[in-house]
C-alpha cells in the first residue's frame, strides 16, 4: 500500500476502497446464481467451474448502454467519470496498474507496421487496444498477465466496455440518421416539406452489431438458406477445448505458477488454431467425404472453455445412408486396450458419460432422478436407422469396461465418437443444441445478526430478494470477442438480397441533409434488387434464374453497384424475410423465390401470360395462397366437364378434407352448378318432362344428395352448423349404412356363389364350411386363415362374402391397407369402418357411439372379414374387440409386420396380432396348396418354373434358406437379376416397362406393372427420371404450406420456419411441394377420399385431364377400374413428425407411381415387377451383386 501511496497519483487524489470499508454505512450484499425453474432451458444452467464473469441485467441494449461510474475524490467528493476515460482501468484495477498509467483513450493514432496509414480511419478502436494489451511480449512487464482472477475480471470488464462503446456510437448516430422510402422522400419534396427532421424514422440496432437480435435472426436465416440448398445436415459435431493440450501447457511455462484458467487469452487462441485445423481436415482433406456446406457456432456454456457446434453437409455421393457406412466413421464402443491403447485412453478421458444415475445422483445431467442425456443407453448388436433417419449406434455387450470415479462403465455409457479425430485432437466430440448463455441470480442482503454467543453472523432475509434475468459473460467469451474471432461461420457464403415494392426502397440519410440533396445523390435509385432486373433485361441467360438463385452465377459489386458474372467460388442467395402480415411485401418476396428472370415489376406479377394487378393475386394464381377462393374456382373449373353428381362429390370432398373456412358461402355461391342435373334427373325418375322445380326445391334436392354422400363417411350436414339442412321428408327412413350393405343384387350373388363354391379345393372347403356354420348357428368365433401367396385366400373370401350376402345378411369386408381394401367387394379400410384411432395403445377404443348408425350396422353384421391382418397392430384388434366378438381375419405373416416407430425386433413382434390376448381364442386354418400351379393353360415347363419360384419365395418367407434366427444373406437366381450397365436406372425401367414411350397412356399396360424400391427417396428419383424422359406438356403444381397455429407454442414461428423452408420438407405419405405431372401418367392416391368410389390410399389412376384447380383421372386398380374421378387439392398433415410443429400442406394428394415403395406394394396385384436396390437395404453391405440380406422374425410363427 505504501508503494501505491507513493507512486500512484490516482491513489493520492481519490479515496481508497479500504477507506470505505472502514465506514459503518456499508450494505453487505451477495449475488447467488440459481438454476432455472424450467429444466429444459439449458441457457440457465449453473456454471460447472469457478470463473470470473459479468452479469448484465437483461442484455446489452441500445437504451441502457451507459455504466454509472462514480469515484470519490478526497477533497471534491463524488465524481462521475466516463468509461472511455484514460484513467478508468487504472482506477478500477490499481494492483494491475500500480503506477496509474493511462489506458484506452479516444484518438489513439492508427498506423500500419510499415508506418503508412492506408486505412481511412485515423485512430484505433477500443477493441484493437485491448487485443493489443492482452498479448504476451518478452520485453514487457507481465503484471497484467500475472493477475490471475483479477486478470479475468479485467478481461470481462474490457469486453463490456467495448460493447458499451459500440452501443453509444449507435445511439449517438442513430439520432442523426433517418430512414425513409424513396417515394416517401419524393412526396415530401413535392409537398414542400424539405426538413429532414420531420420525415422518416430513426434506425434501430443493426444486424451488423454482433449478438444483437437482428444479428442472430439474420445468421439463423443464412443457415436455413444453406439447409434449403444442401438438404438436411449429415453430421453433427461438437468440438470442445481441452485445457490439457500441450500447446496450452507450453505457453503457460513462460510464466511460472499459472494454470489454464488464469490465461483465458491463451485458451481462446489455441482453440481457434485447433478449430481451423479441424475445419481444414473436414473441408479440404474430406475426412468424412466431400463437404459441400458447413456451419458452426461458438459457445462457452458457463464452463470456462469454448466449444464449437459444427454441422456438415456432405456431397450426395458421400453420404452415409446405411448402418455399415455409419459404422465406418462413428463408434459407440470402448476400443480394445491391447489393440489400440491410444484410442482406449482417449475414450476413457473424453468420451465416457457420467457416472450418473444411482451411482452419482448429483451429476449435472441428472434431473428428477433421471439422466437428461438418456444414459445408460441400451445394448445393440448392430447399428440401425430409425424411421426418422437417426442412427441407433452399435453397442455390443462385449464385456469391455472403463473405470471412472470408482464406477465401472460399459458400452452403454460411451458418447459416439470418430476414432481418428478423437486420437488426433484429444478432445470431446458430441452434439448439443442450446440457446445463448444466461443466468438467473438472486441479490440477497446480508444483515448482521448477533448470536447468543455475542458473535456476529449473517442471516438471509427473504423479503429483500430480487430475482434478475442476466446476460452471463465469462472471461473465455470476452477473450474470444476481443480477439474478434468469429462466433459463427458458414460455407458457402450467403448473399443477402434486399427487395422492395416499386419506388419504395429505403434510403438512409443524415438528419441535417436537405431532402433535395438526398434525391440528387448519384445512384440513389441503383439497388441490388433493381439492378437484378436490369441485368435480366440485358442478358438472356440471366432470365433462367430466380432472384434467390441469381448469386450462384452472378456477383454483386457494391462499389460499382452492378451485377457481374461469377468467375469462381460459389454463393447462395437468400431474400430477406418479410412477415405474412406485411401485405404486398410478403407476396412479392414469395414471388421472388419462384418467378425467373423478370425485367420489371410488372413481369413479377405476370403468371402464365396473365398480368395481375397485385402481387397477392399473382401469388394466388400459382396456387400458393390459403383461402376459400380456391374452392370456388375449383367448382367453377370442374363444372365445364364434370357431371352434377361428380360436382357434389367434389363439394363433399372439400367439406371433409379441405378445411373450408365458410362452407355456407361456398354452397350459396355454387349451388346452381351443383344442382344443374337434378331437374333432368327428377323428370326422368317421374317420367314427367314438363316438371318445373323452384330454386328452393332444387336447393333442397341438392342438400339431400350431399347429405347422402356425407353419410357414406359417417358424417352429416349437421356437423357443419353454417350449412342449411335438407327437408327431412325427402330423406329415406332407416339407417343409410345398413341400406348400403343390403343393396347388393342377391340373385346375381347367388349365381356367383354357385360358381365359386364349385371351385373350392379340400383345404378351402373345410375352412368355408367351418365359417359358414359359425355364422348360421350364430355361435360366433374368431378365425385366422393363414397361407402364402397363390394358395387361394382371395378366392376363398370372395366365396364367403358372396355366400353370406346372397342370403340377405350383412358381411363387412375390411383391410389393413387401402390397397387391399380395393380388392374386396365393398371393401373399406379397417380404420375408416371402425373409426380406429391413428395412434393406438393398450387402452384405445373405437370412436363408435351407442345408438349411432355405425353402432346399429355393427350390431346387425353377421361376419367381418379383415384382410392383411398381420400388417395391423394388435391394439387395433383389441380396440375393435371391445365392440365386436365375431371377426374373420386372413393374411400371411411372411408379409410386412406392423410398423413400430423406433421399435426393436422384440417390439415389432410383440405388436403382432399373434401376441394379442385374442389369439388364444382364435381358430387358425392353413392354406398350403398353390392354386396357380393347377391352371390347365400352362405347359409343363411353365408349371415347373412357377413351382420352383414359389417354393423359393416360400422358403425366403419362412427363413429356411439360411441358418440362425432368420438373419442371413441369400443368393438371388441369375435369371432374376438384371445385369446393370452404366445406367442401372434405365435398365430397370426398360425391363419393367418395355416400349414405355409408346404405351404409357394405356391403362391395361400400366395396371399390372411397377418398380419396387426400399425408400421414398429412391422411388422419387426413379419417377422423376421416367417423367422427364416422356413426351407431353409439363404441368407444375406448387403446394401452399403453413404451420398449424394450434400445434406449436414456439414464438415467432413464421420467422423461424419460413414458407420456402416448409416447401423443402418431405414426409412419408404426403405429396411434395412441387408436383410435375403430364397427361397419361400413372399416379397413386395418398389419402382415402371416397372408398365407395374406389378412392383409397394406394389407388392407382391415370391422369386424363390437368386443370388449374382440379385433376381428372381414371381408376386402373381395384373394383372400380375405368371410373373417372375428380381430385381437388386438399389440406394434408403428417401423422407423425420430428418437427416441433404440424405442417399443413394444401396439394393434390397424389404421387407419380411408375415406382413405389415395397411397403406400398402390399396388396397390389402385379404381373410385371422390377425390384431396384441401388444401395444395401439392411445393415451389412452387399459384397456380391447376387446376394442380399433376408431378415425373418420367426417368433411370429409361434402357435400357428
Amino acid at each position: 500500500m505504501e508503494m501505491l501511496d507513493q507512486c500512484n497519483q490516482l491513489v493520492k487524489c481519490f479515496r481508497m476502497v479500504r477507506d470505505r470499508f472502514d465506514e459503518s454505512d456499508i450494505h453487505n450484499v451477495r449475488i447467488r446464481l440459481i438454476r432455472s425453474r424450467n429444466s429444459g432451458e439449458r441457457q440457465y444452467d449453473l456454471p460447472v467451474m469457478s470463473e470470473i464473469a459479468a452479469l448484465i441485467v437483461g442484455d446489452f441494449n441500445i437504451e441502457s448502454s451507459d455504466r454509472d461510474i462514480i469515484v470519490e475524490n478526497r477533497s471534491l467528493g463524488l465524481q462521475r467519470i466516463n468509461g472511455t476515460h484514460p484513467s478508468f482501468m487504472a482506477l478500477q484495477y490499481p494492483l494491475l496498474f500500480p503506477y496509474g498509467e493511462d489506458g484506452y483513450m479516444l484518438g489513439i493514432p492508427y498506423r500500419n507496421l510499415n508506418g503508412s496509414n492506408s486505412r481511412k480511419r485515423e485512430s484505433i478502436t477500443m477493441r484493437e487496444y485491448y487485443a493489443y494489451r492482452l498479448q504476451q511480449r518478452f520485453h514487457e512487464g507481465k503484471t497484467l498477465l500475472l493477475g490471475r482472477r483479477l486478470f479475468q475480471q479485467f478481461i470481462v470488464d474490457a469486453y463490456t466496455s467495448i460493447e458499451e462503446e459500440r452501443l453509444q456510437w449507435v445511439r449517438f448516430n442513430k439520432k442523426k440518421l433517418r430512414s425513409e422510402l424513396y417515394f416517401g422522400l419524393k412526396d415530401a419534396v413535392l409537398r414542400g416539406d424539405t426538413d429532414p427532421i420531420t420525415v422518416g424514422k430513426r434506425i434501430v440496432l443493426p444486424s451488423s452489431f454482433t449478438g444483437s437480435p437482428r444479428y442472430m435472426v439474420q445468421n439463423y436465416q443464412d443457415a436455413m438458406a444453406i439447409c434449403r440448398w444442401a438438404g438436411y445436415p449429415d453430421l453433427f459435431l461438437t468440438f470442445t477445448c481441452n485445457p490439457k493440450w500441450p500447446e496450452i501447457n507450453h505457453s503457460l511455462e513462460f510464466i511460472e505458477g499459472l494454470k489454464y484458467e488464469d490465461r483465458p487469452d491463451i485458451v481462446a487462441r489455441v482453440f481457434k488454431i485447433k478449430l481451423d485445423e479441424l475445419l481444414h481436415d473436414l473441408r479440404h482433406k474430406s475426412h468424412f467425404g466431400r463437404v459441400i456446406a458447413i456451419v458452426y457456432t461458438i459457445e462457452f456454456q458457463k464452463r470456462g472453455l469454448p466449444h464449437a457446434h459444427i454441422l456438415l453437409f456432405l456431397d450426395p455421393k458421400d453420404k452415409c445412408p446405411s448402418p455399415t457406412d455409419i459404422d465406418g466413421i462413428i463408434m459407440a464402443e470402448i476400443p480394445d486396450p491391447d489393440e489400440d491403447p491410444v484410442a482406449n485412453e482417449a475414450v476413457k478421458q473424453f468420451m465416457m458419460h457420467g457416472p450418473c444415475g444411482s451411482a452419482n445422483p448429483k451429476s449435472p445431467c441428472m434431473m428428477n432422478g433421471k439422466c437428461t442425456k438418456h444414459f445408460p443407453k441400451r445394448f445393440y448388436e448392430e447399428t440401425t436407422i430409425d424411421e426418422e433417419g437417426f442412427p441407433v449406434y452399435r453397442r455390443r455387450n462385449d464385456g469391455k469396461t472403463i473405470e471412472k470415479n470408482g464406477i465401472l462403465l460399459d458400452n452403454r455409457y460411451v458418447v459416439p465418437y470418430n476414432v481418428d479425430l478423437l486420437v488426433k485432437y484429444q478432445s470431446h466430440l458430441n452434439y448439443i443444441n442450446k440457446g445463448s448463455d444466461r443466468a438467473t441470480v438472486v441479490v440477497e442482503e446480508n444483515l448482521p445478526n448477533i448470536g447468543s454467543n455475542g458473535q456476529q453472523t449473517d442471516i438471509v432475509v427473504d423479503e429483500t430478494k430480487a430475482y434478475l434475468d442476466c446476460r452471463y459473460i465469462s472471461a473465455s467469451e470476452s477473450c474470444w470477442r476481443i480477439f474478434e474471432f468469429p462466433i459463427q461461420f458458414r460455407y458457402p457464403p450467403v448473399e443477402r438480397l434486399n427487395f422492395h415494392l416499386e419506388d419504395e426502397h429505403p434510403i438512409i440519410y443524415p438528419e441535417n441533409t436537405s431532402l433535395d440533396n438526398v434525391l440528387n445523390i448519384p445512384g440513389i435509385e441503383e439497388k441490388k434488387f433493381t439492378e437484378w432486373m436490369k441485368t435480366n433485361e440485358a442478358f438472356e441467360d440471366a432470365r433462367e434464374l430466380t432472384y434467390a438463385e441469381f448469386p450462384t452465377k452472378w456477383v454483386w459489386h457494391s462499389n460499382d453497384k452492378q451485377w457481374q458474372r461469377r468467375k469462381s467460388k460459389y454463393c447462395i442467395g437468400r431474400v430477406y424475410y418479410a412477415h405474412p402480415s406485411s401485405g404486398e411485401r410478403f407476396y412479392l418476396r414469395m414471388l421472388l423465390n419462384i418467378v425467373k428472370g423478370p425485367r420489371n415489376f410488372k413481369e413479377l406479377r405476370t403468371i402464365n401470360d396473365v398480368t395481375y394487378p397485385t402481387y397477392k393475386e399473382a401469388y394466388y394464381a400459382l396456387g400458393l395462397l390459403d383461402d376459400d377462393k380456391e374452392w370456388h374456382d375449383s367448382l367453377i373449373e370442374a363444372s365445364s366437364w364434370a357431371s352434377g353428381q361428380q360436382l357434389r362429390q367434389l363439394f363433399v370432398t372439400m367439406l371433409l378434407f379441405c378445411e373450408v373456412a365458410n362452407p355456407l358461402s361456398l354452397w350459396e355461391s355454387n349451388w346452381k352448378l351443383i344442382t344443374e342435373d337434378i331437374l333432368n334427373r327428377q323428370r326422368r325418375i317421374l317420367q314427367f318432362q314438363e316438371l318445373i322445380l323452384s330454386d328452393d326445391q332444387l336447393r333442397n334436392y341438392g342438400l339431400y344428395e350431399i347429405e347422402q354422400i356425407l353419410q357414406q363417411y359417417g358424417r352429416s350436414l349437421r356437423d357443419y352448423p353454417q350449412m342449411p339442412q335438407p327437408n327431412m321428408d325427402l330423406i329415406q327412413n332407416g339407417n343409410r349404412l345398413i341400406q348400403e350393405e343390403m343393396s347388393y343384387d342377391v340373385s346375381s350373388l347367388k349365381r356367383e356363389h354357385e360358381i365359386l363354391i364349385s371351385g373350392l379345393n379340400n383345404e378351402q372347403r373345410i375352412i368355408y364350411n367351418s365359417i359358414m356354420e359359425a355364422v348360421a348357428t350364430e355361435r360366433g368365433g374368431m378365425f385366422f386363415v393363414y397361407g402364402h401367396g397363390g394358395t387361394g385366400k382371395t378366392y376363398l373370401y370372395r366365396t364367403i362374402l358372396s355366400g353370406i350376402r346372397s342370403k340377405g345378411k350383412i358381411a363387412l369386408a375390411v383391410a389393413s391397407s387401402g390397397i387391399a381394401a380395393l380388392l374386396l367387394p365393398g371393401g373399406r379400410t379397417a380404420h375408416s369402418r371402425f373409426h380406429i384411432p391413428i395412434n393406438v395403445n393398450d387402452d384405445s377404443t373405437c370412436d363408435i357411439k351407442q345408438r349411432t348408425q355405425a353402432a346399429e350396422l355393427l350390431s346387425k353384421t353377421s361376419i367381418i372379414l379383415w384382410d392383411e391382418a398381420p400388417m395391423a397392430h394388435r391394439n387395433c384388434f383389441e380396440a375393435v374387440d371391445r365392440t365386436l366378438r365375431d371377426i374373420l381375419q386372413r393374411g400371411d405373416f411372411r408379409q410386412i409386420l406392423p410398423v413400430v416407430r423406433k421399435g426393436r425386433r422384440e417390439d415389432i413382434v410383440q405388436s403382432s396380432i399373434s401376441k394379442s390376448y385374442l389369439w388364444n381364442d382364435c381358430n387358425v386354418f392353413k392354406l398350403q396348396t398353390n392354386m396357380r400351379l393347377l391352371q390347365n393353360s400352362m405347359s409343363g415347363i411353365e408349371t415347373s418354373s412357377i413351382k420352383d419360384f414359389s417354393e423359393w419365395i416360400l422358403k425366403i418367407g419362412n427363413g429356411e434358406l439360411g441358418e440362425g434366427d432368420g438373419d442371413y444373406n441369400i443368393s438371388i437366381p441369375s435369371d432374376l437379376i438384371i445385369q446393370p450397365s452404366e445406367n442401372p436406372m434405365q435398365d430397370i425401367i426398360d425391363n419393367t416397362y418395355p416400349g414405355l414411350e409408346n404405351k404409357y397412356t394405356d391403362p391395361s399396360y400400366l395396371q399390372d406393372r411397377a418398380i419396387l424400391a426400399p425408400t421414398n427417396e429412391v422411388v422419387e428419383e426413379l419417377n422423376d427420371y421416367v417423367v422427364s424422359s416422356l413426351n407431353g406438356e409439363v404441368h407444375e403444381y406448387l403446394s401452399s404450406d403453413s404451420i398449424c397455429k394450434a400445434s406449436s407454442n414456439v414464438p415467432d414461428q413464421d420467422l423461424l420456419y419460413t414458407v420456402e423452408f416448409l416447401n423443402t420438407l418431405r414426409f412419408p405419405g404426403l405429396p411434395n411441394h412441387k408436383l410435375t405431372l403430364k397427361i397419361g401418367l400413372p399416379v397413386m392416391l395418398l389419402r382415402n377420399l371416397n372408398q365407395n368410389e374406389g378412392l383409397c390410399n394406394g389407388t392407382r389412376l391415370i391422369i386424363t385431364r390437368l386443370a388449374t384447380w382440379v385433376i381428372e383421372a381414371e381408376i386402373i386398380t381395384g373394383t372400380n377400374i375405368g371410373k373417372r374421378v375428380f381430385i381437388p387439392r386438399i389440406t394434408l398433415s403428417p401423422s407423425d413428425s420430428k418437427w416441433p410443429f404440424v405442417l399443413k400442406r394444401r396439394q393434390f394428394p397424389i404421387s407419380v407411381c411408375f415406382a413405389m415403395t415395397i411397403n406400398k406394394s402390399q396388396g397390389q396385384s402385379l404381373k410385371h415387377v422390377g425390384v431396384y436396390l441401388p444401395k444395401p437395404v439392411f445393415s451389412d453391405e452387399i459384397e456380391k451383386k447376387s446376394e442380399t440380406k433376408n431378415i425373418v422374425y420367426k417368433e411370429v410363427f409361434t402357435h400357428l
